[in-house]
């Protein structure tokens, strides 16, 4: 392999996020704009709510250690727990996990992952998909996910076609299973997104 070629390969690679699931590594690319964006603005969001609290938010780059054969890279993650948190990785599992779907992990952020995260016992999961500007939301009950709720930030064409009550319906905050006083509001989140 030439210089060249093997700096764009070195470079392609490092750019790209890898996970091990059920024994096998995957690898996906780097994350779109809006992503970034969203992951960057739940981060920062769970951060400033999170000051003085017991837990600590993680974004996007650190490994999640589930077991030998399931290491995670989640998009967003808060543990409560210092007792999982070393130098290099987090070692059991978040309290919180948010994934932001891409087109290449979609299916497993939806199933594989899930199911695992259910399994370790991650009290709460969100799926955010910035394509539609909604957030899906499991609670553990019992050792499963239950879906809590889609929250979802509507366009004005879709609002335009609601009549008031439906409009005074639409629920733009919810509150995260880990503090009593600890709020989303979803028009945060997806604020900046086209």
């Amino acid at each position: 392999m030439s210089n060249l070629a093997e700096k764009i390969t070195n470079r392609y690679s490092d750019k790209m996020k890898k996970e091990l699931i059920d024994g096998i590594w995957y690898m996906s690319p780097g994350p779109s704009v809006s992503h970034h964006d969203v992951a960057t603005g739940i981060y920062s969001i769970l951060r400033r709510k999170l000051k003085g609290k017991t837990c600590k938010p993680f974004i996007d780059s650190l490994e999640v250690h589930f077991s030998e054969n399931d290491i995670f890279v989640p998009d967003v993650m808060v543990v409560c727990s210092k007792d999982i948190i070393k130098p290099n990785a987090i070692y059991g599992a978040p309290d919180l996990i948010v994934e932001v779907l891409s087109p290449s992990s979609m299916k497993h952020d939806r199933i594989t992952k899930k199911n695992i995260y259910e399994k370790h016992g991650v009290k709460e999961y969100w799926i955010v998909d910035t394509k539609h500007k909604s957030i899906e939301v499991y609670l553990l009950a019992n050792g499963k996910f239950v879906q809590d709720n889609i929250y979802t930030l509507l366009t004005q064409y879709e609002m335009d076609g609601l009549t008031e009550g439906e409009k005074a319906d639409i629920i733009y905050e919810f509150k995260t299973s880990l503090f009593d006083d600890f709020t989303i509001d979803i028009r945060e989140i997806f604020e900046d997104i086209d």
